[in-house]
Parts: structure tokens; sequence; C-alpha cells
């Protein structure tokens, strides 16, 4: 089920990143990318007892409320959905569906722009929908453990004691997720100190303050960098252990092939995973870290919008022993433009170029 229910999810990413820049509406969003997802969660779109479009909300005195969808299971409402244009934010319009909520009885609101579902519950104060959503699906990100989540919500796994059980959770993880990305990113002063003041007995005053919190940022780049390398050594190694299915028939082999092949081999180095990291705290000003992906080539260390060949963001040339390039994309995916840097710091300097790349394809 989860496998199937993965592979239709990837086969609807496609879809929408196929026909997105064709959807000039809110209704062409629902017909092309919702109605597929509600189908894929196994609920009939033409049922008008399972699915009801258009689903009046009226509320108090004023009338001709509707929301999208309203899902039902055993003629209850389970699930409403509001929808946007697929080139609107899913979380820029939950205070509609608060309303909406509020009076469909149902227990999950879900807010989505054909791309992005976030859903909601009454965690919080009974009846009255969470500000924020406890679980959100990305179709950007597909994750296992996402899956594993949404498959309470389709037709045959539906399980609300389940969700609800599990609900609670998700939205705090999530939240302890996002505040500590947060610090990650841009160390906060109560947290440099909360640090410091396990080692350090002194008074701190301002000017240690940002001192500390200059050795904070190194030290958390520093920690992300060595255990990055130390997993790719460790893949690396296990890889080196793997037997060959073959390796009953071993045959004789030129010496100089077995040169010619470590030669052509990938390596992926420290500094281009630091450099990876900057253009990634970079970029997080502007989109999730999800969506910056690497690979790595023998020529250069690519860096991805959406893991996506087709929306380059830089590459970095640093294979040289005397000289390091990164190649920017901001005139154009066809338009690479080298500059020249002498070490992975001078990345910062072409901020503005990165940040105008992402909006090129946005």
């Amino acid at each position: 089920m989860e496998q199937d229910l993965k592979m239709k999810l990837e086969q609807l990413h496609q879809r929408v990143d196929a026909l997105k820049d064709q959807i000039g509406t809110e209704e062409a969003t629902k017909n092309a990318f919702v109605m597929p997802f509600i189908q894929i969660l196994g609920y009939d779109i033409f049922n008008p007892t399972e699915v009801i479009p258009e689903f009046i909300c009226d509320i108090g005195t004023k009338k001709g409320e509707k929301v999208d969808y309203v899902i039902k299971k055993d003629n209850e409402p389970i699930m409403i959905i509001e929808c946007k244009h697929w080139k609107e934010k899913a979380d820029a319009h939950n205070s509609q569906l608060h309303r909406y909520y509020h009076v469909s009885k149902a227990r999950f609101g879900v807010l989505t722009n054909g791309h992005t579902y976030n859903f909601y519950a009454d965690l919080e104060k009974p009846n009255i929908m969470d500000e924020k959503p406890f679980f959100t699906l990305d179709l950007n990100n597909l994750k296992d453990s996402n899956l594993k989540i949404l498959e309470k919500f389709t037709k045959n796994g539906y399980s609300l004691e389940s969700i609800l059980d599990s609900a609670e959770g998700l939205k705090y993880i999530k939240a302890i997720k996002t505040e500590f990305e947060k610090e990650l990113q841009n160390p906060s002063d109560e947290f440099v100190k909360l640090l410091v003041s396990r080692f350090f007995d002194k008074p701190i005053i301002a000017s240690r303050l940002a001192v500390f919190k200059d050795y904070t940022n190194r030290a958390i780049a520093n920690y992300i960098n060595e255990t990055i390398s130390s997993r790719l050594k460790n893949a690396l190694s296990i890889n080196d252990t793997i037997p060959s299915k073959d390796a009953d028939n071993v045959v004789s082999i030129d010496d100089n092939a077995i040169v010619n092949e470590k030669q052509e081999s990938i390596i992926t180095t420290e500094e281009e995973i630091e450099g990876f990291q900057i253009i990634k705290a970079i970029l997080r000003e502007v989109i999730p870290a999800s969506r910056i992906a690497q690979r790595d080539t023998k020529s250069y260390f690519g860096i991805l919008l959406d893991d996506n060949n087709r929306k380059p963001i830089a590459r970095l040339h640093f294979n040289a022993t005397s000289t390091k390039y990164i190649e920017l994309f901001d005139q154009g995916k066809d338009n690479g433009e080298r500059k020249l840097i002498t070490s992975v710091d001078d990345i910062y300097q072409y901020k503005k170029a990165l940040l105008d790349t992402i909006k090129n394809y946005e």
C-alpha cells in the first residue's frame, strides 16, 4: 500500500511540475492537481455522497460560504479541503479555512495549492482549528515517514483515533524542528548563552556574546561538515567491503585499466560539502532547505533546485589544485558564468546572484 501510494504521488508530482506553468486559475489548480490527489487517497470524486464539491458552510448570518471539497466516510464529514492557486502559499489563507472548519463538523482541515498540503486539527481547543498544521505533505519532498501518516487519511486506511493519537506529537516535533533549524541557521542570543553557560562561568557581556556567537556559527558548520564527511567515508568503506556477485569468477585486469578506473571515480571533498552548506544557508532565506539538492560529477560539484538538472543553482569547480571557481546561473540556466574564488568563504560574495537565480525559477 505504502509503495503504491508513493508511486502515485511521484507521478502526481511529475504532472504538477509539467503542467503548472499552464495553470492560470484556482479552478484549474483544483481540476488538474487536487482532484487527482483526492483520487490517490482512494475517494471517488464522482460520487457526491463521498466527495462533495462547493460544500455550503454558512457562518451565522453570512450565507453562501462554500468550501472547495468535503470528504465523507460512512456519511460523516471527515475532512474539508480548501484550495488555492499553485503559485500561492498553502499557509496564507488558513483564516478562511478556520471559519469553514468551525461549521463543517469535520475533524481535519486541509489547505493546499496543489503541491503542498497542510493538515489541521483542533488539538488545542475543541471545534476551533489550530493556527498551525500538525502535518505537511510536500510533493517536492516526499518522505517515507510522511507516507505512513498520509496512509491514515486514505479511504481504506482512515483511522480517526490513530491520527489523533499521533497528531499532537507530530505538531510539536515539527515546531521544535523548525526552531532548531532556525538556531542552526542563525543562533539566537538565548541559544548561544545556553551553550556557553555550560563551560564559561564569567558574565557574558555584549562584546563576549558577539564573539561566542561567531564561535557557535563556526562550531555548527564544523560539526555538520565533519558529520557529513564521516558518513561519506563510512559509505565508501561499506561499498569497498561488499563482495562482488562474480567474486568466484575473477578475471585478470590490466593494471592500467585499474588506474584509469580510479581516476574516473567521483570523490566528494570536504570543501565541496562546505561550499554546498554555505549556499544552502544563503538560500534558506527564500526556500526550504529540502529543495536544495547536490550532485557530484567528475568535472564539478552541482547544486540544483528540486534536484532538477534543468534548474542549476551553482557549480563548484574545486577539482584543480591551484584554482577554484564557482559557476553562477543568475543570467539563465544556459548562461553559466564562472567566478574565481580563493576560499569557500568567498561564496558569500555572490549571495545576490544565488538569490536571483532562485527568483528566476520561481
